[in-house]
């Protein structure tokens, strides 16, 4: 059996891979908010969290040497954290992806702040397979991360041991951070540079969660969701739902919470038929309609 690896021998291959990597790493500013990281993709490119550039188009970076230059939002995607951001001054390469992580993997997130590059040690807590966010995005694989909330490393690199990139930090719920994977950025990143957003299905209904009255023959309680508004130009207009519809089945399968609509509207969606369920003053009734495109306004 070999020897253990000493802390000194851990710290010093920790400390190379965090060098590597703050070559890439830059710090974002947008005027409404406070900074978090950023990653350089490849020059000219960059990306970070999209909640570090939600409602802003003054945005400025610090680059790995230092100096700082105005960048351009190119894209962004809330469903699964992602903007990319456009800056000419910004040199490096497109990162390696690692490969499989394991819960109980050291990792290593690396961004930058206000004093320079920063640093931080992390744990794979979790890992399970695709998943999909509150706001309807596919994300290839949670991985959950054991480390001190820190909102400047939004947006950082978190790199494996190897010095791989794993995928990039992000916000989770009550103060976790979590980590948007390798693989989805390389799938969405492309998308938001050519066209500036992912498309997301749109069904043009305002839907609220309502009880509904169980089942013949039954006392089970059921959930729904009601119509309270209906756009004029969108699908379910066309296709016939009015304002207190209340939305029971997607294509057979029960809906009972406006999440459970809105995670089956993906951007691969758009375009396809689904039959809703409907109860119209207290009858069954069907509405069959073609997905839209979510509008960008």
């Amino acid at each position: 059996m070999s020897e253990p690896t000493s802390l000194a021998t851990l710290s010093a291959d920790l400390g190379r891979v965090a060098a590597t990597a703050k070559a890439s790493a830059v710090r974002v500013q947008a005027r409404s908010g406070p900074s978090a990281s950023g990653i350089v993709w490849r020059p000219g490119l960059i990306v970070t969290a999209e909640e570090a550039v939600e409602s802003d188009d003054h945005i400025e970076v610090t680059l790995p040497d230092g100096t700082t230059a105005a960048a351009t939002l190119a894209g962004r995607d809330p469903s699964t954290d992602i903007a990319v951001l456009r800056c000419a001054g910004a040199t490096g390469a497109t990162p390696v992806a690692a490969g499989a992580v394991s819960v109980g993997e050291l990792g290593i997130a690396v961004g930058s702040g206000r004093h320079g590059p920063l640093a931080a040690l992390a744990m794979v807590s979790t890992v399970s397979g695709p998943w999909q966010s509150r706001r309807g995005g596919r994300i290839e694989q949670f991985v959950g991360l054991d480390m001190r909330f820190d909102r400047r490393l939004e947006g950082a690199a978190l790199m494996a041991a190897n010095g791989s990139l794993i995928g990039m930090v992000a916000a989770g719920p009550r103060h976790t951070h979590l980590v948007i994977p390798t693989a989805t950025i390389e799938r969405v990143v492309p998308q938001l540079e050519t066209h500036g957003r992912i498309a997301r299905g749109y069904l043009g209904l305002g839907l609220q969660p309502v009880e509904v009255p169980p089942l013949a023959g039954s006392t089970d309680k059921r959930r729904g969701v009601i119509v309270v508004s209906v756009d004029a130009a969108g699908p379910g207009h066309l296709a016939g739902v009015l304002q207190g519809d209340i939305v029971v089945a997607w294509n057979s399968e029960p809906v009972g919470s406006v999440h459970g609509v809105f995670r089956r509207l993906g951007s691969e969606t758009v375009g396809q038929d689904v039959d809703l369920g409907l109860l119209r003053a207290g009858q069954p009734a069907t509405a069959r309609l073609k997905i839209g495109e979510r509008p960008t306004t």
